[in-house]
Parts: C-alpha cells; sequence; structure tokens
C-alpha cells in the first residue's frame, strides 16, 4: 500500500508530538518510553507476559493493570484477580541474571506496586472506581514528568474508559493537557467503551491511536499465516530448546501448546503439537515500542516489528487492507469487522496472496523477533559472557535526507558494533510499501557496510524513499537491528 505526501506530513507530526526520541542508536534510559497495560489475562495475554517481562528494561512500565473484555470478566473465563502473580513471582527469581545483561531492568518490588486490579466485573464495565483505573489516572495527571505514555488494552479498553471519565469529572481543566501525554495501541476494542465514551468525549483532541488486526499473525492461527521460511520458530522443537526448557522459572511458565485435550484457542484438526507456540496476539502491542532502529515510533505508516499502519479517521491508524475501494467500517475495528479475522474466518484459504499481503507487516520480522526472543531466555540463566546481545546500528550518514533527483546518496554503517564483538553481516534494503516514490531503486554494494544509491529521475518533489540498513550478528542466536534513512526528494 503507498502512502502520499499527506501521510508523510501526518508522520512528521506524530514525530514531534510522541516521542522526541534519539533513534541513532541505545536510548538512554531518561529517553525510555512510558507505558501502562491494560489485559484480561487470556491465556495468550500470560503468553505476552512472559516475554513483556524479559523486554522490561526497555521501557519505563508505569503500570499493569487487569481489566476486563468481551472475552473475559468475572464469571466468565476468568483466570482470576492475581493471575499475574506467578510471572511476577517468577520475573523475581530470575531479575538477578537479567540485570547482569541491562542494569535498567525494574525492581521486581516495583513491577509489584504498579501492577492493580482495574474494572473485571463484566464485559465493558466502566462505572466503578477501581485501584487500576485511579492509577492510570494518577500516571495522566502527574506533571513532574510530562513523557508521552503508550497505553496498551491487551484486551478491553473499560479500565481506560474509567480513567479518563474521571478526569473528565474531577479535572475538565485538564483534559487537553492529559490528552497530549496520551498514545494508544489497541488490540481490537474488545469491548465497546472506546467508541461509546473514549471516542465521543476524548475525540475531539485527536489522540494519536493505533487499533491492530495484524496481529492475528501471532495468535491462534499463526500456523495458517507464517511463511514456510518462518514457521519453524513457532514449531515445538525450536520453543522447547530456546525458550520452554532449561531457561528458568519465568520462560517455564510460558503457556504453550500442551498437546492432547488442551483445545482453548484451537480448532479441531489444527495442525499442533505438544509445546508448540500457542498464541502471542497481544504482544505486537509492545513489540511496535521496541526500540529497533526501524523508527516505527514516528509515524504508524513506517512499519517495524509491531506491524504496520494506516491513517484511517482523525489520528486513528489501521492496518493496510489489500483490496482496492475497501471501505472501513465507521465503528469498532473487532472481530466482527476487522479484515484479517474475518479473512480468516469466512475465506481461508482462498486467495491466500491477499491473506500474506496483510500480514506482512509482522510476519517479515518474524525469524529476527523470535531469536531476540531468545536471547532474552538466555539472559535469564547465562552470564553475558555466553548469551547473545543485539549489535548497536550507527550510520556516519544523516537518517533524514533531502536531496535532487538524480543525486548520488552515500550510505555509510561504519559506526557499527556488536556488545560480543561478532562478526556483522549487512543488508541495506528499500522498504517500498511504505514509500510515496512508486519505483525501485537500486541500491549498489547493498551487502556492505558502505552503500550507495541515485535517487531515481523520474521521482517527483515529495516523494519519499525509505531505506533499511540491517545488521545481523554471527552469535546464537542470530540477532538483528536495523537503522532507516528517509530520503526526501525536492
Amino acid at each position: 500500500m503507498k502512502t502520499n505526501f499527506y501521510t508523510f506530513l501526518i508522520g512528521l507530526v506524530w514525530t514531534v508530538l510522541c516521542f522526541n526520541q534519539t533513534l541513532a542508536g541505545p536510548p538512554e534510559h531518561t529517553k525510555k518510553i512510558r507505558v501502562i497495560v491494560t489485559s484480561d489475562g487470556e491465556i495468550d495475554d500470560e503468553c505476552s507476559m512472559v516475554r513483556f517481562l524479559l523486554y522490561a528494561n526497555e521501557w519505563d512500565i508505569e503500570g499493569i493493570i487487569t481489566s476486563s473484555s468481551q472475552y473475559h470478566w468475572h464469571g466468565h473465563k476468568w483466570a482470576g484477580d492475581n493471575w499475574i502473580d506467578p510471572y511476577l513471582a517468577a520475573y523475581a527469581e530470575v531479575y538477578p541474571n537479567l540485570t547482569k545483561h541491562s542494569k535498567h531492568y525494574p525492581t521486581p518490588e516495583y513491577l509489584k506496586s504498579v501492577t492493580l486490579l482495574g474494572n473485571v466485573k463484566t464485559e465493558g464495565e466502566m462505572d466503578s472506581i477501581t485501584p487500576g483505573s485511579q492509577h492510570i489516572v494518577k500516571v495522566l495527571l502527574d506533571e513532574t514528568d510530562n513523557r508521552p505514555v503508550m497505553i496498551q488494552a491487551w484486551g478491553g479498553t473499560n479500565t481506560i474508559a474509567r480513567a479518563l471519565k474521571t478526569i473528565e469529572e474531577e479535572h475538565p481543566e485538564k483534559m487537553a493537557e492529559v490528552a497530549n501525554k496520551m498514545r494508544f495501541f489497541f488490540i481490537w476494542e474488545q469491548d465497546s467503551t472506546y467508541q461509546a465514551y473514549i471516542r465521543p468525549h476524548w475525540g475531539k483532541f485527536n489522540i494519536p491511536t493505533i487499533i491492530c488486526d495484524q496481529f492475528w499473525a501471532l495468535a491462534y492461527q499463526w500456523d495458517k499465516i507464517m511463511p514456510a521460511d518462518k514457521i519453524d520458530y513457532f514449531r515445538s522443537e525450536w520453543m522447547k530448546s530456546h525458550i520452554l526448557e532449561d531457561h528458568g522459572p519465568l520462560c517455564a511458565l510460558y503457556e504453550a501448546y500442551k498437546g492432547g485435550n488442551d483445545k482453548e484457542g484451537f480448532k479441531a484438526g489444527d495442525a499442533k503439537s505438544q509445546g508448540d507456540f500457542r498464541s502471542e496476539g497481544d504482544s505486537p502491542a509492545f513489540i511496535y515500542t521496541i526500540p529497533t532502529g526501524l523508527r516505527s515510533m514516528e509515524s504508524p505508516d513506517y512499519g517495524g516489528w509491531g506491524g504496520r499502519y494506516a491513517k484511517v479517521r482523525e489520528n486513528t491508524w489501521l492496518d493496510p487492507v489489500p483490496e482496492a475501494n475497501y471501505s472501513y467500517p465507521e465503528g469498532r475495528w473487532y472481530t466482527e469487522t476487522a479484515w484479517g479475522r474475518s479473512y480468516m474466518r469466512k475465506q481461508y484459504p482462498e486467495n491466500t496472496d491477499l491473506m500474506n499481503t496483510y500480514f506482512k507487516p509482522i510476519t517479515r520480522w518474524a525469524d529476527a523477533l523470535q531469536n531476540d526472543f531468545a536471547a532474552r531466555a538466555d539472559w535469564c540463566v547465562n552470564s553475558f559472557e555466553d548469551a547473545n546481545h543485539p549489535p548497536i546500528v550507527s550510520l556516519t550518514n544523516a537518517l533524514d535526507i533531502t536531496e535532487m533527483p538524480g543525486s548520488k546518496i552515500q550510505l555509510s554503517a561504519k559506526g557499527t558494533s556488536d556488545p560480543d564483538g561478532n562478526e556483522l553481516s549487512y543488508t541495506w534494503w528499500q522498504y517500498q510499501e511504505v514509500d510515496t516514490y512508486l519505483g525501485q531503486i537500486v541500491i549498489v554494494n547493498a551487502e556492505m557496510q558502505d552503500a550507495s544509491l541515485v535517487i531515481p529521475e523520474d521521482a517527483k518533489s515529495g516523494d519519499t524513499i525509505h531505506v533499511v540498513c540491517q545488521v545481523s550478528d554471527n552469535g546464537l542466536p542470530q540477532l538483528t537491528r536495523y537503522q532507516r534513512v528517509l530520503i526526501t526528494v525536492k
């Protein structure tokens, strides 16, 4: 899906308003993204929580709130008010070893202090003021830290809605200021409160909002979606070797498929084996924010490990649908209306080319994502010397370049290094789906540390070309990081 110049300008606005973060290398601790997670405790949320905790050093975690959804609430498939306690206890056990690899892992005591119960009585209940909703209020009203907060809904949005309603009722003069802090990432709209309350009451503030359906690539039907060259990273042999066995108590809690009668999330006839990846449908909400160098935080249409999104209305971004003349629903983007889920229910396996295109913004990174997960699992049990760590990609050229058609652009990753002294391989490639320039560029020495390209003569003023420098080490597991160069034609 090609973007246009208008979308590019919106991307620039997103950059300025959102995160103001240095992207030429690893983020400084003081510039880390602030996140609040709300989760309904579904079994795939539990899987996502293991991965989330392994990356806890990458963000300032402001809250982990149990909420409800259309699928889980008190008395209906409920995991328990304290479902997260075993995961936090296991994190406490591996925390001393994790800190050998990064000093920025939050203490177990801190994580416990910001883990609270939100609105869970019924689907979409937002009348009750809860410890979880009040904590969100506290974070958003805190004027000592004005960095943006990425609020994630792994389940319903009702606890978020309750917090915002409290602010509207008690501090209406603060609404604009609070809205300016918030960034939303929702895994579907898993209850009605976003449409019924948040949009009508807070929509005027144009809060940057991503609502994701691409997550289905990492959800229960991954084995139908993952490309053939990626699927082994989700099979039992890989999962047992790299995650489930001999990686400490946190990874031991990972709810892989158990085989036999363990059919939650699966349908009869699914070709799953004991130990297979089960589902992490909620993980894109935080995977999107992992600082990989892809600059996905600058604009939702840039694309990164957590997907790529198209602006649909206001400052709301949904999944790019690979159908001409497709009309997005005016209301909820969820299981009944979202394109990917509807396709998997009604059309699969017909026209899998459309399916592959739709899910590619996530599946294209799946091998790098899983290898990174495996490295984090190693961090739970291995010393720094016996584990692998990602390369640090640094370019000597500017990350944003404006030049005329016919200009030669020199690219160099000579500042790149590896914490473990591993050998590095380089690939420069054009991320064509994001470009507004409709053609293909030629990158000279695309497999070398230094490369170059010439802006095509048919490029028009305002066209954009996205070039990614992809760097992989030769460690085990192989780890990959990136740096994106954005070329604008003048």
